[in-house]
């Protein structure tokens, strides 16, 4: 069975840089899609981004992370990273990556949450003023 395996999380301040890491073990093959979500306190679940290997490749990033963040994949290793940039308050949450295991772009950028049947445990970002 696939295992994913948060790393990087941790105290930041505003305006600094946080990267946040997850590597996959237990699969043999190429993770096609691989995403990040996160939780803050009171609030819902939501996704910030995701990648796709197929193709060309793609990538998706939510409105409020755009143009700050990063999704990045190393695929020798199946691994996937997010580089916080200009970080806010508003980013702090949990973060958890989340893997599909398909060769299909639905899905997977944008994500589709039930379809990702992979989940990490999750890594703490606290921003800080």
């Amino acid at each position: 069975q696939v295992h994913l395996a948060e790393s990087g999380g941790g105290s930041v301040q505003v305006g600094g840089t946080l990267r946040v890491s997850c590597v996959a073990s237990g699969y043999t093959s190429t993770i096609p899609c691989m995403a990040w979500f996160r939780q803050a306190p009171g609030k819902e679940r939501e996704v910030v981004a995701s990648t796709y290997l197929g193709g060309a490749g793609s990538t998706y990033y939510t409105d409020s992370v755009k143009g700050r963040f990063t999704i990045s994949r190393d695929t020798i290793n199946n691994a996937v990273s997010l580089e916080m940039n200009s970080i806010q308050p508003e980013d702090t949450a949990n973060y958890t990556c989340a893997a599909r295991l398909a060769w299909q772009t639905y899905g997977c950028t944008p994500p589709q949450t039930p379809l990702f049947n992979i989940w990490g445990q999750g890594t703490q970002v606290t921003v800080s003023s």
